[in-house]
C-alpha cells in the first residue's frame, strides 16, 4: 500500500470542502448523551456530602489543636501557640509526625503526601479506583498532622477525601472509568469550595490539573458538585458554624494604574523563582530522607522535629497559618517579620513534606507568595503592601501548581477585590511562564515521574476528529478475484513489490461487490500448511467496515476494539461498495497536519507582497 500522502513544505493540506450529507450534519461539538444526567445528579449528592466531610476535617484539626497546645476542648481553628508548652511544645509535632508514619506503615501507604499528586494518578493509572479506607485514614492523618503544628493546609488531604467520596460512589454504580473519574473530581472540588468558599476556582482546578479532558460529562457534574457545596457551606455560615466567605477579606483597593503593571511583572517572576525554589527544596529533602538507613514509616517524625524547633523559632510557621495570610493581605507585618516568615517557613515547609507526611501545599505556598509579594512591595510604586501581597500570593500559586486561571479566579473569590485584575492576570501568566521554562515539572507532576510515569499536562483538539477517513483512505488498493487461489497470488505479489506492503485485499465478486478480505497472512499460513491450491474465497473473511463520513477517531476505535490494522471502506447507501482501505498508517496522516503545524515556520506576508498604501486609499476625482 502506499504511504500516507506527503504534506507540502510551504504550506498545511486542507481537505476539499465537499458538502455536507445527514452523516456529517449529525456529528456535534461534543458528546452528550442521557446518561449525562443521572451523573449530574449523583455528584450535586457527593458535592453536598463532601462539604460536610470537609467541615468535619477542619473541626477536627481545631480539636487536635487546641488539646495539644492548649489542652482545651475546641474546635476553633486558632493557630498553634508554642508560648503555653514552652520548649516542650517542640515535641508535638514529632508526636504528630510519628503517628502519621505508623497510620501510613500499618493503614494505607497511600495517605502519605499532599494529596493532589495521589489523585493524579490514581485518575490516570488506577482507572479512578480510591480504596474506601482512604475516606476514613486521610482526614484522619492529615487532622493529626496539620493540629500538632505541621505547617500545611487542609485543601490536598480534602481534595483525596472527596475525590474517595466520589470514588467509592463511582464503584457502587454501574459506570465506566471516565464517569468514575468525574465523581471523584466532582468530590475533589466539593472539598476545595467547602474550605475556601471558592466554586469557580475549585471547578477550573479540576479542569487545569485533575479532569483531563474538556466535555459536559466532566464538566458539568464537577460544577454543579461545586455549587451545592458553596450552598452547604453558606447555609452552615449562616448558622455560625464555618467562616464566611470571603476567607480573606480585604479594604476596597483601588485600581492598580498603568505605571504599577510593571510591579506586577516583577511579582511574577519573583514567584516563579520562588516555585523553582520550593520544588527543589521539596524533593532535596525527601532525597535527603531517603538516604537515610531508617524505614519510612519514621520519617514524619523527624520532619516534625525541625517543624518543633521552628515553631519555637516563630510561631505562625505552624499549622495552616490562615490568620497569618489575613495579617499579610492587611499588611500587618513588618518587613523584616516577612523575610523572617518566607526564610523560616519554606525551609519547615520542605522538611516536613520530603519527609512524605499528610498535608496540603496551597495554604503554604499562599502563605509564602503573599510574604514574598509583600517584600517586594516595599520597593514597588503604586500600590500598599497588602495588594502586592495578594499578587505574589496568586502568583506563587501559578508558578508552583502551574494553574494560571485557577489562580486569578482563586484571589478574586478569596478577597473579592476586582479591581486587581488586570495585575493579578498579568502576575500570575508571568509567574506560569518562568515556571514553566525554569522547571520540566512541577512539584505536583515531579511526585509522578519519580514513580516512572508521565504526565502531559497540554490539551489540544484531537487531529483524528477533526479529519475523515476519506480524506486520508487509499482509494485504489489491489483488489482480487475470489476464484485466484493463495499460490497464484504469492507468486504475483514478490518480495519487496509495493502491493504486499498492503497486507490486506479486498475479494471482488462478478458484481465487483466485496465479498470479504484475505490477509497476507492467510496466505502465508495456506502456503505453510501446502494448500497453496485453495482459492481466496476459503480463506476470506467479512471485516469490520467504516465509512468515508466517519472521523478518523471512529475507525480508530474500530481498529482497536477488532484488533485489525487496515479496514475496508464502504459506501454509507451501499455497504458492498467498496471505496478504499484505511490503515493505521493512514491515521498518521491527521498528526501529520500537527506536526507541521507545530514545525514549520513560514512568513505567509512580507514588506514585499503588501499593496502600496496609496493602492488602499479611495481614489481623489474631481467634482
Amino acid at each position: 500500500m502506499p504511504r500516507p500522502r506527503q504534506l507540502p513544505d510551504d504550506a498545511v493540506a486542507i481537505p476539499d470542502a465537499r458538502p455536507a450529507d445527514g452523516a456529517e450534519r449529525g456529528l456535534g461539538d461534543f458528546s452528550a448523551t442521557p446518561a449525562l444526567l443521572r451523573l449530574t445528579a449523583v455528584a450535586v449528592a457527593i458535592g453536598a456530602a463532601v462539604a460536610g466531610v470537609a467541615l468535619v476535617l477542619l473541626d477536627l484539626i481545631g480539636l487536635i489543636s487546641n488539646l495539644a497546645y492548649a489542652g482545651r476542648w475546641s474546635t476553633a481553628l486558632t493557630a498553634p501557640d508554642p508560648h503555653v508548652l514552652g520548649p516542650a511544645s517542640a515535641l508535638v509535632p514529632v508526636a504528630g509526625g510519628l503517628a502519621v508514619g505508623l497510620m501510613a506503615r500499618f493503614g494505607s501507604e497511600r495517605i502519605r503526601g499532599h494529596g493532589i499528586p495521589e489523585a493524579m494518578e490514581t485518575i490516570l493509572l488506577r482507572g479512578s479506583r480510591m480504596e474506601p479506607r482512604l475516606a476514613l485514614l486521610k482526614p484522619l492523618s492529615s487532622a493529626i498532622s496539620i493540629g500538632s503544628g505541621g505547617p500545611f493546609g487542609a485543601e490536598g488531604p480534602i481534595i483525596v477525601t472527596g475525590g474517595a467520596v466520589g470514588s467509592i460512589a463511582g464503584q457502587l454504580l454501574h459506570l465506566t472509568a471516565a464517569e468514575r473519574r468525574s465523581l471523584l473530581v466532582a468530590g475533589a472540588a466539593g472539598g476545595m469550595t467547602a474550605v475556601f468558599g471558592t466554586p469557580v476556582a475549585a471547578v477550573l482546578l479540576a479542569v487545569e490539573l485533575l479532569l483531563f479532558e474538556w466535555r459536559p460529562r466532566s464538566l458539568v457534574p464537577v460544577a454543579l458538585a461545586s455549587a451545592a457545596a458553596e450552598a452547604v457551606r453558606e447555609a452552615l455560615a449562616r448558622g455560625g458554624l464555618v467562616h464566611p466567605a470571603p476567607l480573606f477579606p480585604l479594604h476596597a483597593v483601588a485600581a492598580m494604574s498603568a505605571t504599577a503593571l510593571p510591579g506586577a511583572v516583577a511579582i511574577g517572576l519573583a514567584c516563579g523563582a520562588l516555585a523553582w525554589a520550593m520544588t527543589r527544596c521539596v524533593y532535596a529533602a525527601e532525597d535527603a530522607f531517603a538516604r537515610l538507613p531508617l524505614h519510612w514509616c519514621w520519617w514524619p517524625a523527624l520532619g516534625g522535629a525541625v517543624v518543633g524547633l521552628g515553631g519555637l523559632l516563630d510561631p505562625r510557621v505552624l499549622g495552616a497559618g490562615y490568620g497569618t495570610i489575613r495579617a499579610e493581605l492587611a499588611g500587618q507585618l513588618a518587613v523584616g517579620a516577612l523575610a523572617a516568615l518566607l526564610l523560616c517557613k519554606l525551609v519547615v515547609w520542605a522538611v516536613a513534606l520530603g519527609s512524605n507526611t499528610s498535608g496540603g501545599i496551597l495554604a503554604p505556598l499562599l502563605m509564602l507568595g503573599a510574604a514574598l509579594g509583600g517584600l517586594l512591595g516595599a520597593l514597588l510604586p503604586g500600590a500598599d503592601g497588602g495588594t502586592w501581597a495578594l499578587l505574589g500570593l496568586a502568583a506563587a500559586m501559578a508558578g508552583v501548581m502551574r494553574s494560571p486561571l485557577t489562580s486569578v479566579v482563586f484571589a478574586l473569590e478569596l478577597t473579592r477585590q476586582v479591581s486587581v485584575l488586570p495585575a493579578l492576570l498579568l502576575a500570575c501568566a508571568v509567574a506560569h511562564l518562568a515556571s514553566v521554562l525554569a522547571l520540566k515539572r512541577s512539584i505536583l507532576t515531579e511526585k509522578i515521574a519519580r514513580r516512572g510515569y508521565h504526565v502531559n499536562r497540554e490539551y489540544e483538539v484531537d487531529p483524528l476528529q477533526a479529519l475523515f477517513v476519506r480524506d486520508v483512505m487509499h482509494a485504489d488498493p489491489l483488489t482480487l478475484d475470489p476464484r485466484m487461489t493463495a499460490g497464484e497470488l504469492h507468486a504475483q505479489l514478490p518480495e519487496g513489490s509495493a502491493a504486499r506492503r498492503q497486507r490486506l485485499y479486498p475479494l471482488l465478486g462478478a458484481d465487483g461487490r466485496l465479498d470479504g478480505v484475505v490477509a497476507w497472512s492467510d496466505v502465508l499460513a495456506a502456503r505453510a500448511e501446502h494448500d497453496a491450491s485453495a482459492p481466496l474465497a476459503t480463506l476470506a473473511h467479512m471485516p469490520v467496515v467504516v465509512h468515508p463520513d466517519e472521523t478518523l477517531r471512529a475507525a480508530a476505535d474500530r481498529m482497536l476494539a477488532s484488533g485489525h490494522g487496515v479496514l475496508p471502506v464502504v459506501a454509507r447507501d451501499e455497504r458492498r461498495r467498496l471505496l478504499g482501505l484505511v490503515s493505521q498508517f493512514d491515521l498518521l496522516a491527521a498528526h501529520q497536519r500537527v506536526l507541521v503545524e507545530e514545525r514549520h515556520r513560514e512568513r505567509p506576508l512580507s514588506p514585499r507582497r503588501l499593496p502600496a498604501i496609496g493602492a488602499l486609499l479611495p481614489a481623489r476625482g474631481g467634482s
